[in-house]
């Protein structure tokens, strides 16, 4: 196949060089805003590099992946209904609901695959706790507990249009738990607070919190932030009946034990690249593998749409003090 990339910065990248060795890829084509940094990343791949990324559909290809900055994702989904290319997209679709379904409505109206970028539902450990939950092994799902925690935040431009930590950051979790416990988030009752000038300026948060309710009933209890001195920290606890399990408890945690005689860890991760490198190439492979075989999407633009509704519904909550419903939002 022949692939157009959209996006050639930091996560954009990764996925060309991924792209670039891949046995069903025998073509890359690559567009950015920033001529100059798609053709050395082009040069550096052997690949094609496009002005823009029109250029890049009427090449020829036979799929898009999209990671260019969030306020462009929507615009180039259209762009790829408009020409009935299957789309793999970065997370978010849009930052708010108006936008999301506009593009939705356009998939649909085009049939064609829309696979969104939520690389946890990839990664190993998530995986097996859903495999646990679903067997049954852990009998009934009483407590959630998941955390999501930044060893430094991001550069100032990215935080200026990320649409904050609920949108941003945490909107990881509000996929993933749906995803891995099979039960549906209904309500959320959300603080957070900031620390400093930076955050305070965008009207954004650097620490957050969030109690959710899920349609069984279990409880969640999800932490987010933008500060941790012993590196990325992701970490998920599913409390059951029968059994306990936990993902991100290695000898990787950012976290010390005080505990006497307890070995320290060798250190969390540098950041999300590294903690999920093998995530990300899994969710390219099977976005491949659909585009080849037909398939459908492994995280739909409908999926997205839930999780944003669950962040928007934090961030009401926070504004407002009060618990919300997710059905207020969506």
């Amino acid at each position: 196949m022949h692939i157009g990339l959209l996006g050639a910065g930091r996560i954009g990248a990764f996925h060309a060089r991924a792209l670039a060795h891949n046995g069903l890829v025998d073509g890359l084509s690559i567009a950015d805003a920033d001529v100059n940094r798609a053709a050395t990343l082009a040069g550096e791949l052997n690949a094609q590099c496009r002005p823009t990324p029109e250029d890049v559909v009427a090449g020829g290809v036979d799929g898009l992946v999209i990671a260019a900055p969030t306020p462009a994702h929507a615009a180039l989904i259209h762009l790829a209904a408009d020409a009935g290319l299957p789309v793999f997209c970065e997370k978010p679709i849009a930052l708010d609901l108006e936008t999301t379904d506009a593009v939705l409505d356009h998939v649909a109206e085009a049939g064609l695959l829309l696979q969104i970028g939520f690389q946890r539902r990839f990664d190993p450990g998530y995986r097996a706790a859903r495999q646990e939950v679903h067997s049954g092994r852990i009998g009934d799902l009483l407590l959630v507990r998941a955390a999501t925690h930044d060893p430094e935040p991001p550069p100032e431009e990215y935080l200026a249009g990320s649409g904050g930590i609920w949108r941003d950051l945490m909107i990881h979790d509000f996929d993933v738990l749906p995803w891995v416990t099979g039960r549906q988030i209904v309500e959320v009752y959300a603080d957070g607070s900031a620390g400093g000038e930076l955050f305070g300026r965008y009207n954004d948060l650097d620490r957050a919190a969030a109690l959710l309710r899920f349609d069984s009933g279990a409880l969640g209890i999800v932490s987010g932030g933008r500060y941790d001195p012993l590196g990325y920290d992701v970490r998920l606890e599913l409390l059951g009946s029968r059994d306990s399990i936990a993902v991100g408890m290695d000898d990787r945690i950012a976290l010390r034990s005080v505990e006497p005689g307890v070995a320290p860890p060798r250190g969390g991760h540098r950041d999300f690249m590294e903690r999920f490198e093998s995530a990300y190439r899994a969710e390219l492979q099977t976005f491949l593998e659909a585009v080849r075989d037909r398939g459908e999407s492994a995280c739909s633009g409908e999926d997205a749409r839930r999780a944003l509704c669950v962040a928007l519904a934090a961030e009401r909550s926070c504004r407002e003090r009060r618990p919300v419903r997710v059905e207020e939002i969506g």
